[in-house]
């Protein structure tokens, strides 16, 4: 299975919750092959946008969405 993951970010409504304040205007920094390169990924722009406290970058595990071995739900049936 490839391992894929999705460096992300933007401004925080709050810097104490994961709730961002213009979903439109979330920075999509990129897909990533392994975690070390989306971990990289994810520290240069954390250090770059440091002064803000309210903006924050994340992993997704988007390896973790899809898993072909699973059971579809039953949405997935429907479409």
């Amino acid at each position: 299975m490839q391992r894929l993951h999705l460096v992300f970010g933007g401004e925080l409504v709050d810097p104490t919750k994961n709730v961002f304040k213009d979903v439109e205007d979330i920075h999509i920094v990129g897909m990533y092959p392994n975690y070390a390169a989306a971990y990289d990924a994810w520290k240069a722009e954390a250090q770059r946008t440091v002064d803000n406290a309210h903006m924050r970058y994340f992993i997704a595990h988007i390896h973790r969405l899809r898993d072909e071995e699973a059971p579809a739900s039953p949405t997935e049936e429907l479409g």
